[in-house]
């Protein structure tokens, strides 16, 4: 059986107030075809500014605030495949790794540990402190996957493209989705 999933799938993606945003961009327009909420921190918001990427909410069935407490996906019983922390701050990644529920994007993470789901967490910080790399350690213990957006180079990048659509796929990659964002490792 395929590890790849072709039908439609239902996926939160949050974006937080770490530098990296045009991979949230990338995201959200890779998952065309698939139901797609998205939560945008005020932080988030603040770097786009900074880093000059626009999000087009219209590519998700709903957004949401990161305050929105009474949301749908606030709920365990809001039925997800997936969600997406794409950039992760480490504010983030610290409150997801000790349960810390002060807003819907760890809400929502919770509930996506909690039923089983996969939780792709994408921190962006470098170098990493001991703290950070203990919160990761709790969150795949929770059953999270850590992707950092670590760069390759065997796929003969040419870009900072490039280099954003070898990010993409790997998180496609965990999330079962197809694609053709990067070439993949043929071996020997």
């Amino acid at each position: 059986m395929s590890a790849f999933i072709n039908l439609s799938m239902r996926i939160i993606v949050a974006v937080t107030g770490a530098s990296g945003v045009v991979i949230a961009k990338r995201v959200l327009e890779s998952l065309s075809g698939h139901e797609v909420h998205l939560i945008v921190s005020e932080n988030a918001k603040k770097v786009m500014k900074y880093e000059r990427v626009e999000i087009d909410e219209n590519l998700c069935k709903k957004s949401y605030s990161e305050n929105d407490m009474a949301a749908l996906i606030a709920s365990s019983s809001f039925a997800v495949d997936a969600m997406v922390i794409v950039p992760c701050s480490m504010k983030t990644l610290s409150a997801v790794a000790n349960g810390f529920c002060d807003n819907l994007i760890v809400r929502a993470a919770e509930n996506v540990l909690k039923m089983g789901k996969r939780l792709v967490v994408v921190p962006r910080d470098t170098p990493l402190t001991l703290a950070a790399i203990e919160n990761m350690r709790r969150v795949k213990l929770s059953g999270g996957i850590i992707l950092p957006p670590v760069a390759a180079y065997y796929n003969e990048p040419k870009s900072a493209d490039d280099m954003t659509d070898f990010f993409v796929g790997k998180i496609l990659d965990v999330l079962g989705i197809k694609h053709g964002l990067y070439k993949k490792w043929k071996g020997d």
